[in-house]
């Protein structure tokens, strides 16, 4: 019998401006890039969220030393008993919600949203999912909630790049961008071949 879901909410206030900052990291499998914390440092984020498959516990500490850190449970982290599977994290501004978000480490089958992760994602009202497992970066949108996977952090899967991610909330809209972690430049999948 499969085991019930951890789920826990948290409020987060905004900056006074109404601006807030996430940093978005992902399957570091204990091993964050040696210039990940310098990247994230560069970033100044309002807080980290890390979509799971941690690793090592003390990879959360060294985040949290840069910004206060929320985190969810990935398929590796069967240590982690306290961490939740799913995580819904309100940004509050003056009272008022300006974002909703769900993260999760497991949420999307290619580009499309599981179907329990879009069922959750509706009920909770979350506007986006980020999620990890795939240390594939990408965003998009399906049945209506925008998706992010920031990519992974930890050592090279394949031929993946090594990335990371940023929220930008702003009063009137949320900004996703990914970041590479060996250059510090924004990142941009490759063109396709003419």
């Amino acid at each position: 019998m499969a085991r019930a879901l951890a789920k826990q909410n948290v409020r987060v206030e905004a900056r006074a401006d109404g601006g807030f900052r996430f940093g978005v990291v992902a399957d570091t499998h204990s091993k964050p890039h040696a210039l990940a914390e310098q990247r994230l440092r560069e970033l100044r984020p309002d807080a980290i969220l890390h979509a799971g498959d941690i690793g090592e516990l003390a990879v959360l500490d060294q985040l949290a030393r840069i910004a206060p850190v929320f985190a969810v449970r990935g398929n590796i982290d069967t240590h982690a008993p306290d961490l939740p599977d799913l995580l819904v994290i309100e940004l509050l501004h003056t009272g008022a919600v300006k974002l909703r978000l769900l993260l999760v480490h497991i949420a999307v089958y290619g580009p499309k949203l599981r179907a329990e992760v879009a069922r959750i994602a509706t009920k909770e009202r979350a506007s986006l999912v980020v999620c990890g497992h795939s240390h594939v970066p990408f965003m998009g949108r399906d049945r209506g909630v925008g998706m992010f996977n920031p990519g992974s952090i930890g050592p090279r899967r394949f031929q993946l790049p090594i990335v990371l991610g940023s929220i930008d909330v702003t009063p009137s809209s949320a900004h996703l961008a990914h970041i590479d972690c060996e250059t510090g430049n924004r990142w941009l999948p490759p063109p396709l071949p003419a």
